[in-house]
């Protein structure tokens, strides 16, 4: 790869929500400029304005910055190369746009959408692939004149040259010939004097001086109109990467919204606002998404600063690739793992005040060694920790029952139990498991018995961390407290 620093980008519309495509090309631009000392710049292609949604352009910003994404130029930095809206660059586009046409590379269109649409239905019974037939293409230049000057609404169509081929070359996938009489000549102006893609991000990327343009392989069918763009101004071209496509789980096509939203169902998305929502991190995240596509081993764990040092264009794939969210669980499992204690406390402190949980932050920094391995995503804190901030618990009646005894055997246990934890002067766990191992030993029941029935009584529930590490941190009056409740509970089947 070369030393070169590279200027890349990340060229978003805002007409949806940030999603798993387009944060892995965000990904690898971000990798590619860090890697090199170069710049990452993210530019909004907003010019489909009957698209646009509001506040998607925010979700993008606040998007990249939560998976640590961090653009040198942007519409709310700045930079020399702005605008970074398109829509703030019509003037930029009209006047390439005019240099085109001059040159010969682009003509006026006058035919209104019901005559395209004539000439398309016609196409069709013919069995022909609908495509402009050139009415407009060798129109006089007086004629041409004189229409435009009587105000006539029309279009600026690409010249695409009839005869030969285009070479296109992709880095991923090599020399992609097309044949010219198969390309079409596309609107790059519309009658309202805005860009379509073809022109605008051809030009942006031009005088943003990106010298790597990442996208997705949907980009491929236009790939020859877009080379032949840039070279009808004499430009040099980037460097194109047309990345791999994602599927979804099954490996079958593409991921479509009937099956986005049955991943939701079970705790996954593939869009970045509800990750964040349902607890990855964004370490885990990129790291999940990075390896689809990057021909690294699929098992890398890799902070982004590593990922950084390892990235080379010339490791990336054309190859489809399956989305598969037990990966994800595994990469954000994994990093949650690798946090120290005060930054995963305060990770996960916003999922307990979310549940209207009073948190005491030396009670927070105690419980992280004792929940840390059980978390698979953030918002698993929840199942595993709020009992430890809760003043009392409500435990199942059936639950405090233990395997093979009855509600009055079961409140002969929590009595006794209650007997020793109160002779106690703490509640340490060194001091109260022992003599509870004992009182196990000496009534011949077993553990899962009598130490079921306590873990039910401090937590609530049948699943928790290490019940004494646990009851210690709770402390010895509310433990005895959550006893006598159970006692009570149990008095009364």
């Amino acid at each position: 790869m070369s030393i070169k620093p590279a200027r890349t980008r990340f060229a978003p519309s805002p007409t949806g929500h940030l999603h798993l495509g387009g944060a892995r090309t965000a990904l690898y631009a971000y990798l590619l400029a860090k890697k090199t000392g170069g710049q990452f710049i993210l530019r909004i292609e907003d010019t489909d304005t009957k698209r646009t949604v509001p506040g998607a352009e925010q979700e993008i910003m606040d998007g990249l910055r939560w998976l640590g994404l961090e653009y040198d130029e942007g519409p709310d930095l700045g930079g020399q190369h702005g605008p970074y809206r398109q829509t703030e660059r019509r003037e930029i586009y009209q006047r390439h746009a005019k240099i085109l046409v001059e040159r010969g590379h682009a003509y006026p269109c006058f035919c209104t959408p019901d005559q395209l649409e004539k000439v398309r239905q016609e196409q069709m019974k013919r069995k022909e692939n609908p495509h402009y037939d050139g009415t407009c293409r060798n129109l006089a230049p007086d004629e041409t004149a004189k229409r435009i000057a009587d105000g006539e609404p029309h279009t600026i169509r690409f010249k695409i040259p009839h005869d030969g081929v285009t070479v296109a070359h992709d880095h991923l996938r090599g020399d992609i010939v097309t044949e010219n009489k198969q390309l079409n000549d596309q609107v790059i102006l519309k009658t309202d004097g805005l860009p379509t893609y073809h022109l605008a991000a051809m030009v942006d990327d031009h005088e943003m001086q990106i010298t790597h343009v990442m996208r997705g392989s949907e980009w491929l069918g236009t790939f020859p109109l877009h080379v032949n763009i840039v070279r009808a101004f004499g430009w040099d071209e980037p460097t194109w990467i047309h990345l791999s496509v994602f599927l979804k789980p099954s490996g079958k096509g593409k991921m479509s919204k009937r099956e986005a939203a049955a991943a939701m169902k079970d705790g996954y998305s593939i869009f970045i606002k509800d990750m964040q929502e349902l607890g990855f991190t964004p370490e885990g995240v990129m790291n999940w998404c990075a390896l689809m596509g990057w021909g690294v081993a699929e098992d890398d764990v890799m902070t982004v600063g590593q990922m950084i040092d390892r990235f080379s264009i010339d490791s990336l794939t054309p190859s489809p690739a399956a989305i598969n969210f037990q990966k994800l669980d595994h990469f954000n499992a994994t990093h949650i793992r690798l946090f120290t204690t005060e930054d995963l406390a305060a990770r996960i402190k916003p999922y307990f005040t979310r549940e209207g949980l009073l948190v005491k932050d030396d009670v927070l920094l105690k419980i992280i060694p004792l929940i840390r391995e059980r978390l698979t995503t953030l918002d698993d804190c929840i199942s595993f920790g709020a009992f430890f901030f809760k003043e009392d618990v409500t435990p199942n009646s059936e639950d405090l029952i233990a395997k093979g005894l009855d509600a009055r055997q079961s409140a002969d246990i929590a009595r006794r139990v209650y007997q020793i934890l109160e002779a106690q002067p703490d509640i340490s766990h060194e001091r109260c498991e022992p003599l509870l191992r004992a009182y196990v030993e000496e009534s011949g029941l077993n553990v899962n018995q009598v130490f079921g029935i306590l873990r039910v009584a401090i937590t609530g529930q049948k699943v928790s961390p290490p019940l004494f590490e646990s009851m210690e941190i709770i402390g010895r009056d509310v433990c005895l407290r959550r006893v006598q409740n159970a006692i009570g509970i149990l008095e009364k089947l």
